[in-house]
């Protein structure tokens, strides 16, 4: 018995030269792995700067997170993510990330949306994985890189 299908999918590969990071302001830098837009996933990776916050944000999926180098923290624990660290966040929980060494690097897996909070815990805005491909098309655009090939399913 063969464990092979003549018609079996392949794996797909992109190189680290295949997708750029984009400015995203003040030196941070995003790179858009892959989005499956009917399973709501996003898999993304930053380069962040220390003092870089992002607002807080509620999860209505799961995430999983890898740093590979640099250190950064949820204002709302004590804990530090340090090159080595993977962090698992069950939907619906809610954090505040901030930067704490320059060039930290992490990989985000991601599905569902994050709902950005205002200081009074109200939805400020959505962000997701079409939208945020669409503004990495744009930045890749305007900052000569072309439109990259992200995965898209």
């Amino acid at each position: 018995m063969t464990l092979i299908a003549p018609n079996a999918p392949e794996a797909v590969h992109v190189g680290d030269g295949d997708l750029p990071f984009v400015d995203i302001g003040d030196g941070n830098k995003l790179r858009v792995l892959q989005v499956k837009e009917k399973e709501g996933l996003w898999i993304v990776e930053n380069i962040f700067q220390a003092g870089f916050d992002v607002q807080t944000h509620r999860h209505t999926g799961p995430v999983w997170g890898y740093t590979t180098s640099g250190a950064w923290k949820y204002k709302e624990y004590d804990y530090v993510n340090r090159a080595g660290s993977f962090l698992y966040e069950p939907a619906g929980s809610v954090h505040t990330l901030e930067c704490i060494e320059d060039d930290t690097r992490v990989w985000f897996h991601m599905y569902g949306v994050n709902l950005n909070l205002d200081d009074e815990g109200n939805v400020a805005s959505v962000s997701d994985g079409a939208g945020t491909l669409a503004a990495y098309y744009a930045l890749a655009e305007a900052q000569g890189h072309g439109r990259p090939p992200v995965v898209v399913d």
